[in-house]
């Protein structure tokens, strides 16, 4: 029996082991509609028992011994690469992702679980002076239960990025996956740390619609809330959360720049653009969605971009050698296609793309906007590259910030005028000399203004921060004298 066989997942969901469920949905390929299998819901009622579960088995992981923890995490990495070609064969078919892009993600699963080894001895707290007579520390702790949502466009790392340290850090995990990507973005997981040794009821897998995500936060034994997806669904999601007194880590959506300066390479840079705005489809929250660009380049800059946009072929990445799958459903293909022809109506120019393509969309240029034009103020989530010019640097900075989101940003162009530049833009990740989708294990990740809560995931300072509490602990040599 392989890892993925869906004799062991097929109508279940998991919670101290693959339970049966009265409610199932099927997983479903975007690219031609097919049927894959069919994964288990959970009901906020198996939410609360599991929540219960996890509570009271992280007691017994949290003190569990780090070596020990850290033997988990490598062996799940290790699992990770064994399975890595299947793992990659269901990010294609599932999420509808072209094979370089799977493999991208089934890598970086792999760096995770290295990286989060490495957790469980890294130091947990820090020693404190003290005008009494005692030793004084400041050490942290396992926040408890986890509740990690997360959403259908990389499935797989935007769970295990939060997952992983949080097991790492000795807490227990509620996972809720997008249910579109149920399998690669959970099963796969749960699969990993069951085979891992991961004891059991300490990471529970439970699909389902909003009732479910709304439970998941609910639950009374979650303390830390984190949550990858759109800023309206994140904004709900935080003031639940802040009515119920617990944390939540909010990684939201985005919209953006990249900056072209003048002199820079104009293939380059077109190239540059070409891949934050089109891999995947433009479904990513660092989807570089708004090019902005030196009036002395603009027109070289479109011309050059148009030209790569309208080489890109799309189709079904299981099927066919693409450059751009599908969209992730037809809802969101109409409504990426509803931005750009409200953008035209409203004056902008298509100089490549504009259309859709069987299950997909194509690669799209648009010039001639104004700021306030749908296609530029909104976060499209697809293949779209609105492009506008600038004259000065100043302008450059102010068009970039003029934007409700702040979560990557690039420049391309002479380093020296980048760094000023850098220094003036209001975002995350500012990332000079590439564009704006980038990720690394050890790399604190977040976003400022709508596009979340600041860097909550990547690295052990961020990881340690994110899920752990502090606690204050004092010890004296005997017991103290008091006045009473």
């Amino acid at each position: 029996m392989t890892l993925l066989d869906s004799e062991v997942w097929g109508g279940k969901f998991f919670s101290d082991g693959w339970r049966d469920s009265p409610a199932e949905q099927p997983v479903t390929e975007p690219a031609t509609g097919d049927r894959l299998g069919t994964v288990g819901l959970a009901t906020a009622e198996d939410v609360n028992r599991a929540a219960a579960r996890a509570a009271e088995a992280q007691r017994g992981w949290a003190a569990t011994s780090p070596q020990r923890r850290a033997a988990v995490l490598r062996r799940a990495g290790e699992l990770f690469t064994e399975h890595a070609a299947g793992i990659e064969d269901w990010l294609v078919r599932e999420a509808g992702s072209v094979r370089s892009k799977a493999g991208f993600e089934a890598g970086l699963a792999i760096g995770e679980c290295f990286e989060c080894a490495g957790l469980p001895t890294h130091p947990q707290g820090e020693v404190l002076t003290s005008e009494d007579a005692r030793w004084s520390l400041a050490r942290r702790r396992p926040a408890g239960v986890v509740s990690v949502i997360a959403p259908f466009n990389f499935p797989l790392i935007l769970a295990l990025r939060s997952v992983a340290p949080a097991l790492a850090l000795g807490n227990a995990v509620l996972l809720k996956p997008d249910p579109r990507t149920a399998v690669s973005g959970g099963v796969v997981i749960a699969r990993i740390f069951e085979e891992a040794g991961l004891p059991a009821g300490v990471l529970h897998l439970l699909p389902g619609d909003g009732e479910v995500g709304g439970a998941v936060v609910e639950a009374p034994e979650v303390r830390v809330i984190s949550f990858t997806g759109s800023t309206p669904v994140g904004r709900a999601i935080g003031e639940q959360a802040g009515r119920l007194l617990k944390r939540a880590h909010l990684e939201l959506g985005g919209n953006n720049a990249l900056v072209v300066l003048p002199g820079a390479d104009v293939a380059k840079a077109a190239s540059a653009g070409a891949f934050g705005s089109y891999l995947h489809q433009g479904q990513i929250c660092m989807t570089t969605g708004r090019h902005i660009v030196h009036e002395s380049l603009v027109e070289e800059y479109t011309a050059a971009l148009a030209a790569k946009a309208e080489a890109l072929p799309v189709g079904d990445p299981a099927r066919e050698d693409v450059a751009l799958g599908p969209i992730i459903d037809r809802r969101q293909l109409e409504r990426v296609h509803g931005i750009v022809t409200d953008s035209v109506a409203a004056g902008a120019k298509v100089a490549a793309g504009g259309e859709t393509d069987g299950a997909g969309y194509r690669a799209t240029v648009l010039t001639g906007l104004t700021t306030d034009m749908p296609a530029w103020r909104e976060e499209i989530f697809g293949p779209v590259a609105p492009v506008i010019s600038f004259s000065t640097t100043e302008e450059a900075a102010r068009i970039v910030n003029d934007c409700e989101y702040g979560l990557s940003v690039g420049i391309l162009g002479d380093v020296g005028t980048a760094m000023k530049l850098a220094d003036r833009i209001d975002s995350g990740k500012v990332h000079i000399n590439e564009q704006t989708v980038s990720d690394e294990p050890n790399a604190p990740f977040g976003g400022v203004k709508a596009s979340g809560t600041g860097s909550r995931f990547g690295g052990a300072a961020a990881n340690v921060e994110a899920f752990t509490e502090t606690q204050w602990l004092t010890v004296r040599p005997d017991i103290a004298d008091y006045p009473f």
